[in-house]
């Protein structure tokens, strides 16, 4: 009889040491395994080979046949996870191990086919650039840059010309993308080239086709090209080229459930430890990345030129003053000058885009007379009207309730909707263009009404008026667009937090990158409060050196990242002052253990109310992250923590 440590895939094992099972053959380390937990039959990896211990052992029930073992590269990568954002081990190896390989372990069948003429494929495809060229003959080694390109100069065929040399090499690549919507554009430039060596990951496909990918990375020889969000990071990669984060300044590469992982960060290590390059791709970086490349010498490769070649002239671009109602005689909404580029584009067959970080109809519902206010009975947070469904919706806890015609206080039926989001804005649109075809996308469509869903047909000018949140801005490529609304360019701004001004930059700087790539002419118009404010003027001049040497100061004189890490702790309770004798009991035995931080707080969370109970929170900061590290470890029960978070809100 042989014994092995072993490692469950399981969120209730929380455990820092591994368990011993027993088998009566000789089994490979990195294995993957059946054994019974707590009554339960899980999944296991077999970490190493061991003594027959004092204790009785429970036997591995069996091997998953047909599967060979994990790369040492992907266990490697489980181990530093753990330890740079700690959880519970046995749920990390969720996110390493389809769940259907303990439905299919007996018909694991591997598909192994690739095309291996993909140098031929492509040939159509435009001259690399000078700017293209110039970042391809930099990355020319195994370590970190930065790509900095303008939006439309060509970084996916930098991407693109990369992964060719990877494969070239019998590696692989990995290209991250921040949204599922992004992912049929970014594919279709790569089959292109790659044809079926492109395996697509993402949450949508089928738990099926999901153990097919997985087990076509593992047993992979020749390379393959993976692509998707953040959860392609766990594929179990045999070998390794490249690594890229495309869009790399997006908050959706933040893992928000434990273990709260970065990607960015994951990423970087995934690359190092597989020795491969690693390009963290954006328009717009994130203060952080841009200070650690400048700080730690990595080579920050600067795009400004167009790839398509046009004779098209630079985009213009008009800030229309919100405050001004002379602006503003058609429409409360859309601006006489941003309806009269709608019209222009109508009449030459070309696509318009209205961006309003905003959802649903109204998001004040109030009452004229008393001054009573819809709120969220669990969340205490204005209620947001929709229209369409006549209901009145939290967008934190998705508490919903029909509104009401008569004030719960005062029995006044003079009850008013103000403020408006994107449902608001297409019945406008709907309302002043009656014969366009005019499509939302935001968080509120269906499956079948999405993005993803909807992208050629959108690209292809099916839709004339394209409305929609932040899923709009994100690398999207449409040649028929040639105008551009920002309706309220401030949208950001409201929300009280550091980040606010750099998500303001991004948005805007964003946004603006959809039109000027060198299909059409087009045409900007940023409506806003304050046209003076700095990040809104950086934005439209699209002066990143300008935005950054004014933030990073303001960063420095607070004392927020980069120069710091960060620990946002919360806790609910049932009332507001339990919530904050909870939080200062918990500060005072921070300070007792003699933990070198920074502690703010306590104070009620930006949602001070979710589920009926009360939030409070405290911010730790810290230049050494094992100080977070043993803060997170001594916390007691009902406290959650989120470190690296993305905000403070």
């Amino acid at each position: 009889m042989y014994y092995y440590e072993v490692l469950p895939r399981d969120q209730s094992f929380f455990s820092e040491k591994l368990l011993t099972y027993s088998y009566p053959e000789n089994i490979q380390k990195n294995t993957v395994v059946k054994i019974s937990l707590k009554s339960k039959i899980v999944l296991g990896v077999v970490i190493k080979k061991t003594t027959k211990p004092k204790f009785l052992t429970n036997n591995i029930i069996e091997l998953c046949s047909g599967l060979i073992p994990l790369p040492d590269e992907t266990i490697k990568l489980i181990s530093w996870i753990h330890g740079y954002y700690p959880g519970p081990i046995g749920s990390l190896l969720n996110m390493f191990l389809p769940s259907q390989l303990l439905i299919n372990s007996k018909k694991l069948i591997v598909d192994t086919t690739t095309n291996n003429n993909f140098s031929s494929m492509g040939d159509e495809s435009p001259e690399i650039t000078k700017d293209q060229s110039h970042a391809l003959k930099i990355i020319n080694e195994s370590k970190s840059y930065l790509l900095h390109g303008d939006t439309g100069t060509g970084k996916t065929r930098v991407y693109i010309e990369l992964a060719k040399k990877s494969l070239n090499n019998k590696l692989s690549s990995l290209i991250l993308t921040p949204e599922i919507s992004l992912t049929p554009q970014l594919a279709a430039e790569f089959e292109k080239f790659f044809g079926n060596r492109v395996i697509i990951n993402h949450s949508k496909i089928s738990p099926k086709e999901k153990l097919r990918n997985w087990l076509r990375v593992l047993n992979d020889t020749e390379g393959l090209v993976v692509l998707g969000p953040r959860s392609s990071l766990f594929m179990p990669f045999k070998k390794l080229g490249l690594v890229v984060v495309d869009e790399s300044h997006e908050s959706s590469y933040k893992q928000e459930q434990s273990p709260h992982y970065q990607t960015n960060r994951v990423a970087s290590i995934l690359a190092k430890i597989y020795k491969s390059v690693f390009v963290l791709g954006s328009a717009t970086p994130t203060i952080t990345d841009y200070y650690l490349a400048k700080t730690k010498a990595v080579p920050i490769i600067r795009m400004t030129n167009l790839a398509i070649k046009s004779k098209n002239g630079p985009i213009s671009k008009e800030i229309i003053d919100i405050k001004d109602k002379n602006n503003f005689s058609k429409s409360i909404i859309l601006s006489d000058r941003l309806i009269h580029c709608i019209e222009e584009a109508l009449a030459n067959n070309e696509q318009s885009l209205l961006f309003l970080n905003r959802r649903g109809t109204s998001r004040v519902i109030l009452c004229e007379n008393c001054g009573w206010q819809a709120l969220c009975p669990n969340c205490d947070t204005p209620l947001i009207y929709h229209d369409d469904d006549f209901e009145a919706r939290c967008h934190i806890c998705a508490f919903k309730q029909k509104p009401s015609t008569n004030c719960p206080d005062c029995n006044s039926d003079k009850i008013i909707f103000r403020g408006y989001g994107t449902k608001t804005l297409m019945t406008e649109v709907n309302k002043l263009f009656p014969n366009a075809r005019v499509r939302r996308f935001d968080n509120d469509n269906g499956k079948k009404d999405s993005l993803e869903q909807n992208y050629y047909s959108v690209k292809s000018g099916e839709t004339d008026i394209i409305v929609g949140t932040q899923t709009l801005i994100k690398g999207l490529d449409l040649p028929k667009l040639s105008v551009v609304g920002v309706v309220i360019a401030e949208s950001a701004l409201s929300f009280p937090d550091y980040t606010a001004t750099e998500t303001t930059y991004q948005q805007i700087n964003q946004v603006l990158g959809r039109i000027g790539r060198g299909h059409r002419n087009g045409i900007a118009i940023i409506q806003a409060y304050n046209p003076k404010n700095g990040a809104i003027q950086d934005a439209v001049k699209l002066d990143y050196e300008d935005f950054y040497s004014s933030e990073i100061k303001e960063r420095e004189t607070y004392g927020y990242p980069p120069f710091c890490q960060v620990l946002k702790l919360t806790c609910l309770k049932s009332s507001s002052k339990i919530a904050e004798n909870f939080s200062n009991k918990l500060i005072a035995e921070i300070i007792s253990s003699g933990i070198s931080v920074t502690i703010s707080g306590p104070v009620p969370s930006f949602y001070a109310k979710v589920d009926k109970k009360f939030q409070y929170q405290i911010i730790v900061r810290s230049n050494d992250r094992s100080n977070l590290i043993k803060i997170i470890k001594l916390l007691p029960s009902g406290w959650n923590y989120d470190i690296d978070p993305i905000n403070l809100l």
